[in-house]
């Protein structure tokens, strides 16, 4: 639906009012749209909705539509992630009617007499060219993968890498072939909690090379704190699914892809369980032929958390193109520098990157909100372009 001139800039002057109330608007939402459709928690995450984050995710979103509602190529690289999540959750195109439905009766209901027929109508007509946007670029999503929907992989094995982070080997049930998939991507994992009445999926990055007979993803615990709940899925898939067990999985998705047809340096940047992408990019770059200079730097609390050490340092023996830097906040009285790590503290990109991997390299950056963010601004402050600069952002955030 083309929206009219008078239509857009209706739209575009209610960003404000969206900016000011938009998380009300759609915490309203979600309410509203699970009393009337209830099997829609099956979809969406229920942690994310107990803490706002999807409230607050999607009311940036809102805005952000309003306010480019006459440039939405400057949405881009937005509706490209957010397809991508939608696809690795088997969203269909039905379940837009039911969104735009209860969004937009949620405006109003929300802003009240402020908000008149001309900008429900404007409204209206924006939410249906925006869903006609995003279905149109899932079905080239859906059409191009290897699978839709969700399919039964069985755990073949299970394997401890830290005193966090547990890997699960995945085998489809059908014994057919799996496709491949681009370094970085993720699947979307999904259980029936019982606690809860109904499945949850959640998005774990792969952490392998493809392989073509399994996919492996890395977990990371996720116990809670006082400032937020436990990981659902991370724990069951821990202390709940044993090998043999079944797991429904969807097929690989996501854009932070390492980019195989370069020859130019990368380096891979990781904190936490950010590693995750990173290993499976480091994978995938020390099997190919043409050498690469690679710098895979990565940061972790101490040694009890430091996953994949050994495998790391394994293919930094045997691939000369390959330099580590590896960096524990705290050291332990038993841990050795240059083997288990390179240096105390926190990453300084300024203390190891050179004019060449400046004017050069590719740079990807996965891990906690404010170290990618960290990692990003001394990146600008290089003087890097930002079109080598590459980020993977776990959940329902973005990074700005």
């Amino acid at each position: 639906m083309q929206l009219t001139p008078a239509q857009v800039q209706k739209v575009k002057s209610t960003a404000p009012v969206l900016a000011q109330h938009g998380a009300t608007i759609t915490r309203h939402f979600y309410q509203r749209m699970f009393k009337h459709h209830p099997e829609l928690k099956n979809v969406f995450n229920q942690t994310n909705q107990k803490s706002g984050n999807q409230a607050e995710t999607l009311a940036r979103a809102v805005w952000a539509y309003a306010a480019h509602i006459d440039d939405l190529g400057a949405l881009g690289p937005a509706v490209a992630h957010i397809t991508n999540k939608h696809v690795s959750l088997n969203i269909e195109p039905a379940q837009y009617d039911i969104v735009g439905e209860h969004l937009l009766a949620s405006i109003v209901e929300v802003l009240g007499d402020s908000v008149d027929t001309e900008t429900v109508d404007a409204w209206t007509a924006a939410y249906a060219q925006l869903a006609g946007l995003m279905i149109g670029a899932e079905k080239k999503l859906y059409d191009g993968a290897d699978w839709k929907g969700f399919r039964r992989f069985n755990v073949a094995r299970k394997v401890h890498e830290s005193n966090e982070i547990t890997s699960f080997y995945l085998k489809p049930v059908d014994g057919e072939p799996l496709g491949g998939f681009k370094p970085g991507q993720y699947v979307s994992v999904k259980r029936y909690i019982d606690a809860l009445g109904y499945d949850q999926p959640r998005q774990y990055s792969m952490s392998d090379a493809p392989h073509g007979d399994y996919l492996r993803i890395s977990v990371k615990r996720e116990p809670g704190n006082a400032d937020a709940s436990p990981g659902v899925i991370s724990n069951v898939l821990h202390d709940g699914v044993s090998v043999g067990d079944l797991v429904e999985v969807s097929a690989p998705a996501g854009v932070f892809t390492l980019e195989m047809d370069k020859r130019t340096p990368v380096v891979l940047v990781s904190g936490g369980v950010g590693i995750t992408p990173m290993i499976s990019m480091l994978a995938s770059l020390t099997q190919d032929q043409q050498a690469r200079r690679i710098v895979f730097v990565h940061a972790c609390r101490d040694a009890s958390v430091h996953a994949f050490k050994d495998w790391v340092n394994q293919r930094v023996a045997t691939h000369a193109n390959l330099t580590k830097h590896i960096y524990y906040e705290a050291v332990g009285e038993d841990d050795v520098r240059d083997v288990d790590y390179d240096a105390a503290g926190r990453v300084d990109l300024s203390l190891l990157v050179d004019d060449d991997l400046v004017a050069t390299a590719d740079f990807y950056v996965c891990g906690p909100m404010p170290f990618m963010l960290a990692q990003k601004q001394a990146l600008e402050r290089l003087e890097v372009d930002a079109s080598r600069i590459h980020t993977e952002v776990f959940g329902s955030g973005m990074l700005d």
